[in-house]
């Protein structure tokens, strides 16, 4: 391992981790970001419109599901759950993604692949009407494994 890097080897290539020796727990996984218009072009999604909200939410747990196949080095996991939920708030979207799993990694790269993408689906279905930023992408929680459970401290975007 080089500097620390779980995924680099002592020659500095890359590596996929060995977890065939890790006991299988219970891991959970909450990722954040927030969509931002500049202009306002989301303050219709608290009408009628939500099937933007829905459509994201789908596009956010397919998500979950293929991350290994999006990020080669990532192991492929049974997941057990994935949830996508939305807050509008600010003239904005925080997006908000919960992946649970029961094995031998995290599932923190499941959970911010879900929110990301659920992020870029609403840039996606938004988009035209405003320019709109993604930011602040973050686990803000993960539990299970040897490290047990671990919270984000800072403060909400």
């Amino acid at each position: 391992m080089t500097d620390g890097l779980s995924h680099v080897d002592a020659h500095g290539r890359a590596r996929m981790v060995d977890v065939t020796q890790k006991a299988n727990t219970h891991r959970q996984a909450v990722a954040r970001c927030t969509v931002r218009s500049p202009g306002g072009a989301l303050g219709f999604l608290a009408g009628p419109e939500g099937e933007v909200l829905a459509a994201a939410r789908v596009i956010g747990i397919q998500a979950a599901k293929q991350t290994p196949d999006l990020i080669p080095l990532c192991h492929p996991l049974l997941i057990g759950d994935v949830a996508v939920d939305f807050e509008l708030r600010d003239g904005g979207v925080e997006v908000e993604a919960r992946v649970e799993s029961f094995g031998q990694t995290g599932v923190e790269m499941e959970a911010l692949t879900a929110c990301a993408m659920a992020a870029l689906a609403i840039c996606d279905l938004c988009g035209a009407a405003d320019p709109l930023v993604v930011g602040e992408l973050r686990v803000w929680e993960k539990r299970g494994g040897r490290s047990g459970t671990w919270r984000y401290e800072g403060s909400a975007g």
